[in-house]
């Protein structure tokens, strides 16, 4: 199977397509990011459904990239016969679903080769394809598919092969689009006008990127990247666009990542206002709002793209999973989950928005207030913690100190703006919190905060602790921390979350080192004062990236290769914040 690192993304702020290095979509969801896949080939084989098209002779490509500052992807394959070019896209979506694929002749004479296996229902159902005057049709149950080329087609082996020979100067395009099946065939595209609109988009919505320095590229590809996870019709922003990628290749820590995480929630909106990008910041915080209406001890953890709260999880038994790693999931458990951090983090969230985007007043105050009435009768019950555990619930220090940030933000929303609220108690409530953290959280003869009250197990969150404001940076306590996560917790010196044999978090096996808390890490540094520390860390981080800029959510030191859901927008979203404040820094 390829790599995770292997593929590149195509999407159309509904949906996204994972492109291999060999030519292949693997992976497809339609209509939405949340929806059965068409193309699964990525958590199977062949058989459960991709759409090759690649030089006859196969193998991975000479090149591929990005057109700058855009989604539009460009494979390059250099053969004895000549060079050929295959250029991917999707456009922003205007209604139907499509995918654009332009064959391009370079130099000589290149043999092609298309083979188009459409798998509805996660690789479970086959379509009934027919040919007609443009190209294919295939229909399953809700789902239609309409193939249009004018390359030959022909049915082989219960799926559509292409064999056709592009030579330099030709451009041969095929367009896959899927609609409703009860709809009837949608309206024809015109792939090379499609292409150029496409690119228009992506471009003036590059151009209002604000950020400069060193970094600008790496921080312009992951908004970029960003922007491609973003559900446009509501403004929530999905962790990933894969399910059951594993955390331990062969293992079982496989998990569907295709929602919307209130973890994410303030990470978001800092990456994305303080790179220029406040439309798209405003319509999360208004996904934000819409997903957190109503009983305020009903808040979940994760919600849907629409703000859905019910997400059931289930296995897919019929697929053999990523390299043999089973179950296959579908839905996310988690869901259901006490996280009594994300009562912080949306209460924090909403405090930036205050001060960065609101001209007219707070219209969320209520709802905010109602969350923190709801948070001073629970902060000191234990919770299943940031990591989604499994196993039995703790006080976790990272929980606590996120209730902190809730009444510590609501504080200053009272004394700073004006606005309505018993800030006397939730300012007694805050010092009380912090008080039972630095107790109970503290482990002062090493000189660390550890991962749940009254138990040693260190984890990297405690990282965040100086970025929340719940102590300074370089205050003694969360430096000695610093030094123990590094001592107790990094792989070649990057971070894992926590050590899985030392935390009951209820799931078997290990996992490798977690992107996002090694972006902590720089910024933990920087903040200590440990500048050069920092951008080496920063810059090993960044080689961890795949070759066209795209991060997963983990790495596997032993094998140097990437692991976990992909793109993972907490990777990316760490990124761009330690970019960041690495050139702030470096002023």
């Amino acid at each position: 199977m390829a790599r995770i690192e292997d593929y590149a993304m195509v999407g159309d702020l509904h949906t996204a397509a994972l492109i291999s290095t060999e030519g292949s979509i693997d992976w497809l969801c339609l209509p939405r990011f949340d929806s059965p896949a068409c193309f699964n080939a990525l958590l199977d084989s062949p058989k459960a459904g991709r759409w090759l098209l690649a030089p006859a002779a196969g193998g991975e490509c000479t090149r591929r990239r990005y057109r700058k500052n855009t989604l539009i992807l460009e494979t390059e394959w250099e053969t004895p016969e000549g060079k050929v070019k295959v250029i991917d896209f999707m456009s922003p979506r205007d209604g139907a679903a499509d995918i654009v694929r332009i064959v391009v002749g370079v130099r000589g004479s290149v043999r092609m080769r298309g083979e188009l296996a459409l798998r509805f229902d996660y690789g479970h159902i086959v379509p009934w394809v027919r040919h007609d005057e443009h190209g294919i049709h295939a229909v399953a149950g809700p789902d239609a598919a309409y193939l249009v080329t004018e390359a030959p087609l022909r049915g082989e082996h219960m799926q559509t092969a292409s064999d056709f020979t592009v030579k330099a100067g030709q451009r041969i395009p095929f367009v896959l689009t899927w609609a409703p099946s009860h709809l009837g065939r949608p309206r024809a595209v015109e792939p090379e006008a499609v292409l150029e609109a496409t690119e228009s988009f992506w471009l003036q919505w590059a151009a209002k990127c604000q950020v400069t320095g060193p970094y600008r590229d790496a921080v312009l590809r992951s908004l970029i990247t960003l922007k491609a996870l973003t559900f446009a019709p509501t403004g929530g922003i999905v962790a990933a666009v894969t399910t059951s990628l594993p955390e331990e290749l062969g293992g079982e820590r496989n998990w569907d990542y295709r929602y919307c995480w209130l973890r994410d929630a303030t990470l978001t909106l800092e990456a994305l206002l303080a790179s220029g990008y406040s439309e798209e910041a405003a319509a999360w915080r208004n996904w934000l709002l819409r997903a957190v209406a109503g009983d305020p001890a009903d808040l979940q953890i994760m919600y849907g793209l629409h703000g859905e709260r019910r997400l059931p999880e289930m296995t897919l038994d019929w697929l053999a999973g990523y390299e043999g790693s089973k179950p296959v999931r579908i839905g996310n458990g988690a869901a259901g989950q006490l996280q009594l951090d994300v009562w912080g983090e949306v209460l924090d969230c909403l405090a930036l928005t205050r001060t960065s985007l609101l001209q007219d007043g707070d219209d969320s105050w209520d709802v905010q207030v109602a969350l923190m009435e709801h948070l001073e009768t629970a902060w000191d019950r234990p919770d299943n913690g940031l990591w989604e555990m499994r196993g039995p619930r703790r006080h976790f220090t990272h929980s606590k100190v996120m209730a902190w940030v809730a009444a510590d933000r609501m504080v200053k929303g009272v004394r700073d703006f004006g606005l309505p609220g018993p800030a006397d108690r939730w300012e007694a409530l805050r010092d009380t919190i912090h008080a039972d953290v630095m107790a109970k959280g503290f482990d002062a003869a090493r000189n660390t905060f550890v991962q749940s009250y009254g138990r040693p197990e260190l984890d990297a969150s405690l990282l965040l602790i100086p970025h929340v404001g719940f102590l300074p940076p370089d205050d003694p306590r969360v430096l000695g921390t610093i030094d123990a996560v590094q001592r107790e917790l990094t792989h070649d010196g990057f971070l894992l979350r926590y050590r899985q044999e030392q935390s009951d978090d209820g799931v078997q096996g290990g996992e490798g080192v977690f992107l996002a808390c090694s972006f902590w890490l720089v910024d933990a540094l920087i903040g200590a004062g440990r500048r050069r520390e920092a951008r080496e860390l920063f810059e090993r981080l960044l080689a961890l990236r795949n070759d066209v800029g795209l991060l997963s959510e983990e790495w596997d030191v032993s094998a140097a290769r990437q692991l976990g859901n992909t793109p993972q927008a907490f990777s990316h979203f760490a990124l761009v914040r330690s970019a960041l404040q690495l050139q702030a820094d470096g002023r």
